[in-house]
């Protein structure tokens, strides 16, 4: 008996880990979970916001004039990421997705990150854009893989949850618009060159000349580079 209740609790415990490995964002139990943003348990949450008072919700919950049909100033890298996500939308919280608007100037583009927490899909609105990912560290020979693909106006592209992904605008006379669907309210966004480069505080110079095996006096240079978010 107590080795069948050792089994079933083991499964139990699997089960749990497995369903947590696969879970993105909470999956909403009821028609909507608005985000109480004025709740003193949203400072406590772990995974999503508190919901507000059903009673107290009304249209404006689920939205925002957003203005994303008009175009956006790029900054240094050439580029303009216009977030709308559950901060800018209460409504969202637990639907699991959210929109982006992202600007290229004439060759502009939007450096390689990652989205930790979600898959994006890319539609290309104005504009030609060179696109791709890189897969995880896999066995030879198809370790990070590089899947690329020119993009024009109407054309979708996919980037998987995770990958180190970019978009460059390939035209040095005209911008491109895009629109991106991401499956998080709240994606999250890693620059690589940022948060390498431009950490607080630095890295050590050791342990980043050892990984890009370079000189240390490359990293110092790098390092003291301003890096600018183009995620506003």
């Amino acid at each position: 008996m107590a080795s069948s209740s050792s089994f079933l609790l083991l499964a139990a415990l699997l089960a749990l880990v497995s369903w947590q490995a696969t879970a993105s964002d909470p999956s909403p139990l009821q028609d909507f979970c608005v985000a109480d943003m004025n709740s003193p348990g949203t400072i406590l949450r772990v995974n999503g916001f508190v919901c507000k008072n059903p009673m107290e919700v009304n249209a404006d919950d689920f939205f925002k004039a957003a203005n994303l049909d008009k175009p956006r100033v790029p900054n240094k890298v050439g580029s303009n990421v216009t977030l709308i996500n559950v901060m800018q939308i209460a409504g969202l919280n637990t639907l699991g997705i959210s929109i982006a608007r992202i600007d290229y100037a004439p060759l502009g583009q939007n450096p390689p990150h990652t989205h930790p927490r979600a898959t994006e899909i890319l539609t290309v609105l104005e504009g030609t854009l060179y696109v791709g990912f890189v897969t995880s560290n896999q066995p030879a020979p198809n370790k990070n893989k590089f899947f690329s693909k020119v993009l024009n106006k109407g054309d979708v592209f996919v980037f998987p949850v995770g990958l180190i992904h970019f978009q460059f605008n390939p035209n040095p006379h005209l911008p491109a618009v895009a629109i991106a669907a991401l499956s998080s309210q709240n994606p999250g966004a890693i620059t690589i060159a940022n948060a390498v480069f431009g950490s607080d505080p630095p890295i050590s110079d050791d342990v980043l000349a050892k990984a890009f095996q370079v000189e240390k006096n490359t990293i110092d240079y790098l390092q003291a580079q301003f890096w600018e978010n183009n995620h506003y």
